[in-house]
């Protein structure tokens, strides 16, 4: 390998960086833009990992323009969400030069990220057979919306995915239109398996020394991820449909309207159900044979729903929630986001965590709010050591050990 494109040591050139993470020492070239791949490395860059985001020239990542909301300075807030912790570089690709650079930074790297159209790293000469016969150790996850097969054309937008999927026929009322996620979450569950796939196959590099593809599709997570409804037709031929926010197996779940505002109910057995009898003043219907048993309820969740009704309209949602919280009934108010951070709050759950910010020059900035990593580790805990980056930030820092910022 050229030593002119020989990248500086993993944490030696993180001024930023401070104390030790789980993933402390690990490299990871990210080439993966918008949000399934960039979630999946920020989580992994939280534990520690070293993650070098490779973005084009002008424009970057996709999502920097995906705006508004932004902040202050005009950076969509979508890109800041998924992307702290992490160094940008600028690689032209569709040049030898950007593409040599591209194969030094995967040389010094554990990982490679991807989430092209398949064959675009092959046609690039990026691919995971040339790579990994450059570096046999090396870890690749290739991530796309359908697959490297038959569907390698599709392009993998979240929504399509929700649509063929399934997603959407399971998603709101039930004589209503079909009803996407509030979030883009199929994009997220597979970023999650593609981080747990990194992960299980860090795992046998360090058993054995070897690398491996680790794949990963929009169109498979999903339908892993819609777990009992996926389950009723694969075991029972049940074609699952919308029911609104009632539950096809269990009763009551779901919301109810109060004096104020909804009112979620999630009774998950007889103790539970009785409880709530109790609370709301007619404590009879738990020994009611039309009620007596989940079953039952279920069997009878429209009478049941017209009298908890009636009996919840005596008060409002956040009376009720207090009230049956107390007597062991899961039950809350359907929160505004801004409320669900609250909530989290008063349970002393992190929430919104300011990260260290810094200025074109180096200098200290504002802080830039983010949202927690949501796993706790007693002896390894994530770190908030870097801002999201500004495009091509690091790209001498990272190629060269200097302080000028070209593109490459």
């Amino acid at each position: 390998m050229s030593t002119q494109h020989k990248v500086p040591d993993a944490r030696a050139d993180d001024p930023d960086a401070s104390g030790r993470g789980a993933l402390d020492g690990l490299r990871i070239a990210d080439f993966s833009r918008v949000l399934a791949g960039p979630y999946a490395t920020m989580l992994l860059a939280d534990l520690g990992a070293n993650v070098v985001k490779v973005e084009r020239p002008g424009t970057g990542d996709d999502t920097r323009a995906w705006h508004p909301p932004a902040d202050q300075d005009g950076t969509s807030t979508y890109f800041l969400g998924v992307n702290r912790n992490k160094r940008s570089i600028v690689l032209d690709l569709n040049t030898e030069a950007g593409r040599e650079r591209a194969r030094a930074l995967v040389g010094e790297s554990d990982v490679l990220v991807e989430n092209f159209r398949p064959g675009t790293m092959e046609r690039l000469g990026l691919g995971h057979e040339e790579l990994r016969a450059r570096k046999p150790e090396l870890i690749y996850c290739s991530i796309s919306g359908f697959g490297s097969g038959a569907g390698a054309a599709i392009p993998g937008y979240d929504l399509l995915v929700q649509a063929v999927g399934g997603l959407m026929s399971v998603t709101g009322e039930a004589h209503g239109e079909p009803v996407k996620a509030g979030v883009a979450l199929v994009d997220v569950i597979t970023g999650l398996h593609a981080s747990l796939g990194i992960l299980a196959a860090l795992r046998h590099r360090d058993a054995t020394g070897e690398g491996q593809l680790v794949e990963v599709n929009l169109l498979s997570s999903l339908l892993s991820a819609l777990v009992n409804q996926a389950s009723a037709f694969a075991v029972a031929g049940v074609v699952p449909g919308r029911m609104g926010n009632a539950h096809p197996s269990i009763a009551p779940y779901e919301t109810f309207p109060t004096a104020d505002r909804p009112l979620a109910l999630a009774v998950g057995n007889d103790r539970q159900f009785a409880a709530l009898a109790e609370a709301v003043g007619d404590p009879g219907l738990a020994v009611d044979d039309r009620f007596r048993t989940n079953a039952d309820r279920v069997a009878q969740r429209a009478e049941l729903r017209d009298i908890l009704t009636e009996r919840l309209s005596a008060a409002g949602a956040d009376h009720w929630s207090t009230v049956l919280l107390a007597a062991g009934v899961p039950a809350g108010p359907v929160n505004t986001i801004d409320e669900a951070f609250a909530f989290a709050h008063t349970l002393g759950l992190p929430g919104i965590v300011d990260v260290p910010a810094a200025t074109a020059d180096g200098e200290k900035g504002r802080p830039s709010r983010q949202v927690a990593h949501p796993i706790a580790l007693s002896g390894t805990p994530a770190q908030y050591r870097l801002p999201p980056p500004g495009l091509g930030r690091h790209t001498a820092e990272v190629l060269h050990g200097s302080s000028d910022h070209p593109s490459v």
